[in-house]
């Protein structure tokens, strides 16, 4: 809903990777997903993007500008943002979200 409420132009399509099929879909593992946020670029290119840096493109994404990945990108700003990413996503459970996705 977030994401959605972020991306007036709807230029995002946000998918739980616990729909049938979806890790597969894109080269990824169910581990992979439950370790993660992924962000993945359309054809060409395809790019796949992780944790704070997935975060980053879908913002970046959603609000038509590179200012998040290039915020994301400055010295120590990356290491910074992966480190809340990597609390958040350990304390995910705990955290408001969409149930069942985000527990």
């Amino acid at each position: 809903r977030l994401v959605q409420a972020l991306d007036r132009r709807r230029r995002v399509t946000a998918v739980p990777f616990q729909q049938p099929g979806t890790p597969e879909a894109h080269g990824l593992t169910r581990a992979q997903c439950e370790a993660a946020a992924w962000a993945i670029t359309p054809e060409p290119g395809r790019e796949r993007h992780r944790g704070a840096g997935a975060i980053a493109v879908v913002l970046a994404v959603a609000w038509g500008t590179a200012l998040p990945i290039r915020f994301y990108r400055l010295p120590g700003v990356q290491r910074i943002q992966d480190a809340i990413y990597a609390w958040v996503a350990r304390n995910r459970g705990r955290l408001p979200g969409d149930v069942p996705y985000c527990i």
